[in-house]
């Protein structure tokens, strides 16, 4: 399901490029499709098993993007910052956008917890250890488990946001030292 999120998500934005979008409405449409494909809620599975909700019940929680609260995660390396969507970095599974300042780059690294990353703006460059470098534009997808090594770029010119969705607490361990990125 969450496969075909994704592919809409692309669809999605090709054709907006077609039609010359603004940079920030592109950012909050692609934002916000990416938190409807992978927030825990929204998986088939899990709205089958839920009886429908009442007209009255339920809760929304609708942020635009300029009121995101923004701030600097721990253990993280200069020219990152994070908004916290649901659930705590610090403590388990969660979701965050991350916004990396251009030209911001970690070395080899790895992170304890599985996740998943939807490029939302700029162009993220990723290399996996023993691979090629990708550079990855708006709409872009990523996964990495089992604390698989990679470094990430955030290429020159435009900040980089990102959407995580975060299987554990968040780390940044770097693979020469096997020890958190030093603090800001």
């Amino acid at each position: 399901m969450v496969h075909a999120y994704i592919e809409t998500l692309y669809r999605y934005i090709k054709e907006k490029r077609k039609s010359k979008m603004t940079r920030r409405s592109g950012i909050l449409v692609v934002g916000a499709m990416a938190v409807l494909a992978l927030a825990p809620g929204s998986r088939a599975e899990e709205q089958k098993a839920k009886p429908p909700a009442k007209a009255a019940g339920g809760k929304a929680v609708i942020v635009p993007f300029g009121e995101m609260k923004w701030v600097v995660p721990p253990n993280s390396p200069p020219g990152v910052q994070m908004a916290v969507l649901w659930g705590d970095p610090a403590k388990g599974a969660f979701g965050a956008l991350h916004k990396f300042a251009p030209g911001f780059s970690v070395p080899l690294h790895f992170h304890s917890a599985g996740y998943r990353c939807v490029v939302v703006s700029g162009t993220l460059v990723q290399t996996v250890e023993g691979e090629a470098e990708r550079s990855l534009t708006s709409g872009s997808y990523v996964a990495y488990t089992g604390k698989k090594k990679h470094s990430t770029k955030c290429a020159p010119g435009a900040e980089c946001v990102v959407f995580i969705d975060a299987g554990g607490a968040w780390d940044v361990v770097l693979a020469d030292e096997g020890k958190a990125a030093p603090k800001k």
